[in-house]
């Protein structure tokens, strides 16, 4: 599986590609940003960003794209950026029929280090590693993309085995159901014929 890793920013857009699948080793594809200037107006900079992803897209042609989830409390005005970030990142996926995968912060964390509360410092060190990176990825943003990549390719297949699973039982319900209606149907028809 091939996993493109958006680590959404108006300004540093971080993006990873890392590869891997069943039995065998990850390896990193590509690594950077993709940056917007301060000084342009918010579309131009959507713009950019979204046209530096799409490139990006192009050029390695995964099979899912993994965005971080937004959040945040303290500061709206960042958070609104980095939302409309991730829409546009989200819209570039969707029109190449590539599913979007959302993960929160402290599950790639948490995937990457073992700790959900594991610093920036951390999170770059344990990529690397993973990788077998000579140099750490910079800035920040590029590891992080990169850790959200293999927070991807490490939790689909159990995420998909889960999905499965919930539509197994939920088809497993709707016959019983249908079963229970026929019964109750079938029985009070039987009574209504009785003299």
């Amino acid at each position: 599986m091939r996993v493109l890793g958006v680590d959404p920013g108006l300004t540093r857009c971080g993006i990873g590609v890392v590869e891997g699948g069943h039995r065998r080793g990850v390896r990193c594809l590509g690594v950077g940003v993709v940056r917007s200037p301060v000084e342009d107006e918010l579309p131009r900079r959507l713009l950019t960003i979204g046209d530096g992803v799409e490139e990006w897209i192009h050029e390695h042609r995964p099979d899912v794209v993994a965005i971080e989830r937004v959040f945040s409390q303290h500061n709206v005005r960042s958070v609104m950026g980095t939302a409309q970030v991730s829409g546009v990142v989200a819209l570039a996926a969707a029109r190449r029929d590539i599913p979007v995968a959302f993960h929160t912060p402290s599950s790639v964390k948490a995937a990457i280090s073992g700790s959900g509360r594991a610093d920036k410092r951390q999170v770059t060190a344990m990529v690397s590693k993973v990788l077998g990176l000579s140099t750490p990825p910079k800035p920040a943003d590029a590891a992080d993309a990169l850790a959200l990549a293999l927070c991807h390719l490490w939790r689909a297949p159990m995420t998909d085995r889960l999905a499965e699973a919930e539509q197994r039982a939920a088809s497993l319900a709707r016959n019983h159901r249908q079963r229970l209606r026929r019964a109750v149907r079938d029985s009070s028809g039987t009574g209504g014929n009785q003299q």
